[in-house]
């Protein structure tokens, strides 16, 4: 086989479809967030204002937990020095672990390098534990579950997204003796709409199966103390398993579930990808363990509440524009454009023109036909920002509309 022209291959179909995905060079600006520096490729730089990121709150720039994380280096050093079972397991992920268990009012948190790492390792790990188990996954979860629930050598069973009666007739045709569990998320990140957790807590109790949320997009950002959708709607104490990250809401690294004592033990026994990982450095997991402690508080429910306010001005601006977005009354403002060249041409333009970085979502993130800006507000985006944005939609979303052939040059 030519190596070199089968990868040119692949890469060349991604460019034509246009679908490639580029990074661009972004320095954030400690105390200035949303704010940042784009170095272009020709060395020059440029102010822009990020509003594609994941750190919902701006946690990562807070001072509470940069002081967590500054106090941990100058105690510790750097890395943790293995994984948890050889010399990585410090006072700090046993701190962290806690924080998280009494987030979620569990017995135990296990943490691992991602929530992907999470997933894929609890997933795929359970029918060790649970010989026979069926695994029944809504159809839209994320890939990491996805994974997971495909590497564990188990039966699965995908279910429409978001359909209880389809999940129903699923588990009715089981055998009732078999071991069940369902996986399902809290919020989709890609349209913003919410799982229904109630009605899946109540199957899962009919048909005796375990239950396991992803709450990564929803974990700092709803609840009284930050716990997700679940403590939100008073149903934590319902689920099993709550996998969760520390790289969204609250502005660090890593991810965990949250279970039963027994749960957390087996899967930190059993779980390749946990026993052979290097654990997270100390100054992390000081860091992580600040932010859950900051936004458990009242403090951190201002925030919340700013946050969601923001989202809502967003949304209602840009419908006042016409333009298609999804709103499910989550804290995700997505904005159909359909086509990925005209997606990435719009990206490209917001960035280039007034300094709006907004990455696009192609597929396989998203179905074709789909493709879409998906725009994260946070609390500290200020006024004259919003203003921004909205003027410079108008203009471009105007400009494709009238002018596609321009666009797809």
């Amino acid at each position: 086989m030519d190596y070199k022209a089968q990868l040119d291959q692949c890469l060349n179909r991604l460019h034509e479809e246009g679908r490639y995905r580029t990074f661009i060079d972004i320095e954030r600006e400690n105390g200035n967030f949303p704010h940042a520096t784009w170095r272009r490729p020709d060395g020059s730089e440029q102010p822009i204002t990020v509003w594609c990121g994941n750190d919902y709150l701006g946690m990562g720039q807070n001072p509470a937990v940069l002081s967590a994380m500054h106090e941990a280096i100058d105690a510790t050093g750097a890395g943790s020095g293995g994984t948890r079972n050889i010399s990585g397991t410090t006072v700090y992920h046993k701190r962290l672990e806690a924080e998280l268990a009494d987030l979620h009012g569990k017995e135990a948190a296990l943490l691992f390098t991602s929530a992907y790492i999470a997933n894929d390792a609890t997933l795929s790990t359970l029918p060790k534990l649970f010989p026979g188990l069926i695994i029944y996954s809504d159809a839209l979860n994320h890939a990491s579950m996805i994974e997971g629930v495909r590497r564990n050598g188990g039966a699965k069973r995908i279910f429409r997204h978001n359909d209880v009666e389809h999940l129903r007739e699923l588990l009715a045709a089981d055998d009732p003796a078999a071991p069940k569990m369902i996986a399902f998320e809290s919020v989709y990140s890609m349209d913003g709409d919410f799982g229904p957790v109630e009605a899946i807590c109540d199957l899962a109790d009919e048909f005796g199966a375990l239950t396991y949320i992803d709450e990564v997009h929803a974990v700092g950002m709803y609840g009284p103390r930050g716990a997700g959708v679940s403590e939100r709607d008073r149903l934590a104490h319902r689920i099993d398993i709550i996998n969760g990250t520390l790289a969204k809401a609250y502005g660090v690294m890593g991810g965990y579930i949250a279970a039963s004592a027994k749960m957390c033990d087996a899967i930190r026994s059993y779980a390749p990808g946990f026993i052979f990982t290097t654990s997270l450095a100390p100054a992390i997991a000081a860091g992580a363990a600040a932010s859950v402690a900051f936004l458990k508080t009242s403090r951190g429910k201002e925030l919340r509440d700013r946050h969601q306010e923001q989202a809502k001005t967003l949304k209602m601006r840009l419908k006042g524009l016409g333009l298609p977005i999804i709103d499910h009354g989550s804290h995700i403002v997505p904005v159909i454009v359909g086509d990925p060249v005209h997606t990435k041409k719009l990206s490209d333009m917001l960035l280039d023109r007034f300094g709006i970085y907004v990455q696009p979502i192609n597929f396989p993130t998203v179905p074709r036909g789909t493709e879409r800006l998906r725009f994260t507000p946070s609390p500290v985006h200020g006024p004259d920002e919003m203003d921004r944005l909205i003027r410079s939609m108008d203009e471009l979303w105007s400009h494709c509309a009238l002018n596609r052939a321009e666009l797809s040059a």
